[in-house]
């Protein structure tokens, strides 16, 4: 073999290795924000795009205060069928995993928390954070309790306290949850964390066996899509609930301005965008309705005038409708009361006072044009006998009146046609008593 010969297929060599040399690192993607249906939807593409490249392993940085126990759910059955091996690291100190974010810690094939952290906490609630009823309790509990069971103990982690943490809502530090055999590791930073699983062999969740190579791998971070970045601006209820409002009022000055064109293609928009993120939000109908009915209370007190009962009763009913507009199960996920107030309260006292001008417009006479001539008071000009000319309104005008009239006198404006004034003689005050 001459050296140009070696030279080409070394070269064709390093090429067909260099995808897969260069596809040997960790995937990272960082998890700050709640549990919900974006939360869930950048699970599933960072998986798939570790699977793609043949990640050695996919590293979930997690901070959450828990979420939907639906997305929780979809994102625990991509973790437990992942190709990838999975690690969850709950970071940095002084953030935690709490409630669905502990399901997810203890679904991961390494669980890792850094020191100061601490996760728990997953008791069921309802959406508005309320106690269930004893029955549903049992029913939702025993469901969640048994959720934890079916990973947890593949795992090999501490079953039973893993389920104190449902049924009983117990917390852990990093150090108490290693303790307990909650988590694997506790590890100060990303290279501690690579240093103590290098090597390691881990069972997965389908029963095979898998050798961790992290160590000194390159990390490759994947950020949020535009595309994520809108729809987690658009989960949280405070924004959805500005928007919201920022499109009823664009679409109602529309309304009254037709023409515009600007005000009512936003308002449209940002109605869209609102209805899309309450989709994918647990929200109340009810609550749709009261923000509605509030609508309904300000036009009656702008055509009634019942000196601000009505207008404070639609302000509660939209404040209340506001408040309860998302059914979130942490306070993460609801309206919080300064964003009610700050929306609801401004957009009452805008709404009131725009559709009391439109309704006082709509009851005053046309003063524009010949039917804005109408009671007018004119003097002849050129005397009507019957027809002669009036002047009104710094004009002269043809006019035709039912009797004759002399030059000088007043008369009022009856009708106008066809450019021509038919007028009365105004009836005129008695002259003043002389003085003594």
């Amino acid at each position: 073999m001459d050296v140009r010969s070696f030279i080409q297929r070394a070269l064709i060599l390093v090429l067909c290795l260099a995808p897969l040399s260069a596809s040997a690192d960790v995937v990272k993607v960082v998890i700050d924000s709640t549990i919900q249906p974006v939360t869930e939807e950048r699970f599933d593409r960072a998986i798939d795009e570790a699977r793609k490249t043949h990640a050695n392993a996919l590293l979930i940085e997690l901070r959450t205060p828990g979420g939907l126990m639906t997305s929780m759910e979809d994102i625990i059955h991509k973790i437990l069928s992942s190709p990838v091996p999975v690690i969850i690291y709950v970071t940095p100190s002084g953030s935690g995993a709490a409630s669905a974010g502990f399901f997810i810690l203890e679904s991961a094939d390494v669980a890792v928390m850094a020191p100061g952290t601490n996760t728990g906490a997953a008791h069921p609630v309802w959406g508005d954070g309320k106690t269930m009823d004893p029955v549903m309790k049992e029913k939702v509990e025993n469901y969640a309790a048994s959720l934890m069971r079916s990973f947890v103990s593949k795992r090999g982690r501490n079953v039973q306290v893993a389920e104190s943490a449902v049924r009983q809502s117990k917390a852990f530090t990093a150090d108490e949850a290693l303790s307990q055999h909650l988590i694997d590791y506790v590890a100060k930073d990303e290279a501690d964390l690579f240093r103590q699983i290098d090597g390691k062999t881990i069972t997965r969740f389908d029963g095979s066996k898998t050798t961790l190579h992290v160590a000194y791998q390159p990390v490759r971070l994947l950020p949020m899509t535009m595309r994520e970045q809108i729809l987690s601006a658009l989960m949280d209820p405070n924004f959805t609930l500005i928007l919201l409002a920022v499109g009823a009022f664009c679409v109602y000055f529309e309304f009254n301005h037709p023409g515009a064109v600007i005000p009512g293609a936003v308002g449209f928009v940002a109605i869209l965008l609102g209805i899309y993120a309450l989709d994918m939000l647990p929200f109340r109908t009810i609550s749709l309705v009261l923000i509605l009915a509030a609508f309904v209370f300000f036009a009656l007190e702008a055509k009634f005038q019942t000196h601000g009962v009505l207008a404070i009763t639609g302000s509660v009913m939209l404040i209340l409708g506001s408040l309860l507009l998302v059914n979130g199960p942490i306070p993460q996920m609801r309206v919080k009361w300064w964003t009610a107030l700050s929306v609801s309260i401004p957009l009452a006292l805008i709404t009131v006072f725009l559709m009391a001008i439109a309704l006082k417009a709509r009851r005053n006479k046309v003063v524009l044009g010949e039917e804005g001539l109408i009671g007018e008071i004119g003097t002849v000009r050129s005397a009507l006998t019957p027809a002669g000319k009036v002047f009104v309104r710094g004009e002269l005008w043809d006019a035709v009146a039912n009797a004759n009239v002399e030059i000088g006198k007043p008369v009022v404006i009856r009708r106008v046609k066809d450019l021509v004034l038919h007028v009365e003689q105004a009836a005129q005050s008695a002259p003043a008593a002389p003085k003594s």
